[in-house]
């Protein structure tokens, strides 16, 4: 098991294998396909991009006396293209579930970062592990809105790293 506390540098990225299961404690930032569409254009963002990590969520509506509603992965693929940009301004890690394109693959090599997987379904239990949320930006997107979640021990596996591995492709999880 490894720890993490964001931001990353190309040194906790280099560190990670597909398949290692990893608990990270700090600031994540949501962000699903109308945030991402926004944050590519974006001039100055609420964050810093370096060393951030982006987790594709659209947190569901907090209970009474929740901090935040269900908080899962949700399917990654839609931000393929997306992604590209940010990891070029510094994105090291993002989170969400399933597969990935050959070219975000590649994009994420060629730019020292990592995906990690989320257990999707698991949302109530993911939700437990953050501590505090903020939106921070594009509130008119509602749950789509990028949030600053502070988390604590918050799991995900590693599914590509820039060793050119993949859980998807015959590893496995650690």
């Amino acid at each position: 098991m490894i720890n993490l506390t964001p931001p990353l540098n190309t040194a906790d990225i280099k560190k990670l294998r597909a398949g290692d299961k990893v608990l990270i404690t700090g600031t994540l930032f949501t962000a699903r396909d109308q945030a991402h569409q926004r944050l590519v254009k974006e001039q100055n963002p609420a964050f810093s991009l370096d060393g951030a990590i982006i987790y594709y969520v659209g947190p569901t509506p907090a209970r009474p006396g929740e901090i935040i509603g269900a908080s899962g992965p949700t399917s990654s693929y839609r931000m393929d293209n997306l992604s590209v940009p940010l990891m070029e301004r510094g994105v090291k890690m993002m989170i969400g579930k399933g597969d990935r394109s050959e070219a975000f693959q590649k994009a994420m090599i060629a730019n020292n970062a990592v995906y990690m997987i989320a257990t999707g379904g698991a949302g109530a239990l993911l939700s437990s592990k953050i501590k505090s949320v903020k939106v921070i930006m594009y509130s008119d997107l509602g749950t789509e809105a990028v949030h600053a979640l502070e988390v604590e021990a918050f799991p995900c596996f590693v599914a590509y790293d820039v060793h050119g591995n993949s859980i998807f492709k015959g590893g496995s999880i650690s």
